[in-house]
């Protein structure tokens, strides 16, 4: 009887090898389409939320523009009641008056008759002073004026009112451009230079358009912040600075000319320097750009990722008092896609406004 061969891998004839190899083949290209399809799926429905929360901001932004619209007609309705009743007026005290004065010259001298004249005279200038006062009153309502490039009028949803508020102003290398190579390469250069950028001469206008708003009779303070929160105004730290003092208003927005952006981001020493205030904030402004780069203290190495900038900036604003409205006004930066949402939802969780404004604001 003849003995059989021995099985090695030699006799395995071509077909079989082929079969087993596009086996494998399949059986990859099959685990990689069904991985690909759960991550779009996933991507997907990421996406959808993203885009039904932009359109009811859409919507709630339409609604409010509308009855801003019917507001602003009906403060000027109101205004030209007013006029045309001061104008009335007007003619009713020229009248009284030549009356007053043809008895005078006439010779009638009951005292009490001519007292009674020029005492209806003084209510009616009395009347038409308060009208006056109503229509500057009901012009300064609806639509703010401020003369930027253009001399145009904006309409915002930003929330002016409060006793003390603050304002937080970023003042790191980031605000000198929205391009990351140009932000290197503007840092290196002259302070002159830096303070001339584009993109920080817009926030610096943002914040001269804010404190040409503040509401009379409240108090302010104004910080700039990098690693470091301090007050524009040299030596008021801590201090409650009143609207209504216009040299010390003036000597405040003046400040910003001094300030050169530079370094990294700490919005939780700008928060911290909040809660220092006494009494503290009742409405908060903050103008940036993204997200921090570092918390309290300065980070052990020299580059932060975008998860680890997302945990700076929650672990921050943890800190903020509760039940004050915050107000952001961003400005675009490359490398940092997480700072619009991220800022949308605190604005909207403290009952605050977000804007991003284009470049021609103010």
């Amino acid at each position: 009887m003849a003995r059989r061969r021995g099985f090695t891998a030699f006799n395995l004839s071509f077909l079989d090898v082929m079969s087993c190899g596009f086996g494998a083949v399949i059986l990859v290209f099959l685990i990689i389409d069904h991985a690909v399809e759960v991550e779009t799926q996933r991507v997907n429905v990421d996406l959808v939320s993203q885009v039904n929360l932009l359109e009811e901001d859409v919507r709630d932004g339409k609604d409010g523009l509308v009855r801003l619209r019917n507001t602003v007609s009906d403060v000027d309705f109101e205004m030209v009641e007013a006029r045309g009743r001061a104008n009335q007026i007007n003619d009713e005290i020229d009248n009284y008056k030549k009356l007053i004065q043809s008895l005078e010259s006439e010779g009638y001298s009951e005292d009490t008759t001519v007292e009674t004249l020029q005492a209806e005279v003084r209510r009616l200038e009395e009347e038409v002073a308060k009208l006056r006062q109503s229509s500057v009153e009901a012009s300064n309502m609806g639509a703010r004026e401020f003369l930027g490039d253009g001399n145009r009028q904006y309409l915002t949803g930003l929330n002016l009112g409060g006793r003390n508020i603050l304002i937080l102003l970023d003042s790191s290398a980031s605000m000198l451009a929205e391009e990351l190579i140009n932000i290197i390469r503007l840092r290196n250069m002259s302070d002159s230079i830096k303070q001339s950028a584009d993109k920080w001469q817009r926030s610096v206008a943002a914040l001269q358009w804010l404190t040409s708003q503040l509401p009379q009779g409240a108090k302010y303070q104004l910080y700039s912040f990098n690693t470091e929160a301090k007050p524009v105004l040299t030596g008021s730290e801590g201090t409650w600075l009143e609207v209504s003092n216009q040299s010390q208003l003036e000597e405040t927005v003046a400040g910003l000319l001094d300030l050169v952006p530079s370094g990294g981001t700490s919005l939780e020493n700008a928060i911290l320097a909040a809660l220092d205030m006494s009494p503290l904030p009742d409405n908060i402004f903050l103008i940036t750009d993204g997200l921090p780069t570092q918390g309290a203290q300065a980070p052990r190495g020299t580059k932060v990722n975008g998860a680890a900038r997302q945990k700076l900036y929650r672990q921050a604003i943890k800190q903020l008092p509760r039940n004050v409205p915050i107000n952001i006004i961003l400005a675009p930066m490359e490398g940092d896609p997480m700072a619009a949402s991220e800022f949308w939802q605190l604005a909207q969780v403290s009952k605050g406004s977000f804007m991003s404004p284009s470049k021609d604001w103010p």
